[in-house]
């Protein structure tokens, strides 16, 4: 049992992972190719209860996004087109995910890239005794990267899946992982994280 390592999921939620989700086809070819929610989903059925902590940080804007000031890129689309809206089906978690209820814990306040920024996420952690952070989900490139960093500026140790994260392209999903987390942050398969163990 990995008791000072906590899972966190950022992103599985239907503006992304459903096929009718406002920004399904930003993530869709890296999602499909990584199997990221695939493999989640098999990681959390056979070794979930073995992480000290699992957390979702599913990302919601109030309805009329009055949180972001003036927003660009990634952001700025959101509020465009609406995504992740507090009360909307886009923004819920996947239906998938439920089934972990039991063990996974729900951080709420996600507004931004980061999932440390205002949710209380960090002192959570500490709480617990948490030393060790394996990130899963999306978007590769921008939340994964954002959070893993600061994961690190917080003193814990970081791993960041490859199988079970995904990006806007295959391209930027590969460079991610073999160019820019290998410089902070050790990078993994979800079938390598528990092979010590075994």
């Amino acid at each position: 049992m990995l008791s000072n390592t906590a899972l966190v999921l950022i992103g599985f939620q239907n503006d992304y992972f459903s096929k009718d989700g406002i920004l399904h086809e930003v993530i869709e070819e890296s999602s499909r190719i990584t199997g990221v929610l695939e493999n989640t989903l098999n990681l959390l059925r056979m070794h979930g209860r073995e992480f000290g902590l699992v957390i979702n940080t599913p990302i919601i804007f109030t309805k009329n996004y009055s949180e972001l000031k003036d927003p660009v890129g990634i952001l700025k689309i959101i509020s465009e087109v609406g995504a992740f809206k507090q009360g909307s089906k886009g923004a819920e978690v996947i239906d998938e995910m439920h089934q972990f209820d039991d063990f996974v814990q729900y951080v709420p306040g996600k507004r931004g890239l980061n999932a440390f920024m205002e949710t209380g996420l960090a002192e959570l952690l500490k709480q617990q005794h948490i030393e060790h952070i394996v990130f899963a989900g999306t978007v590769t490139s921008l939340c994964i990267d954002s959070s893993a960093r600061s994961a690190i500026d917080y003193g814990f140790k970081v791993t960041i899946l490859s199988d079970c994260t995904s990006s806007r392209t295959a391209i930027e999903q590969d460079f991610y992982c073999h160019e820019i987390f290998p410089l902070y942050a050790q990078v993994k398969k979800s079938s390598e994280l528990f092979t010590k163990a075994a």
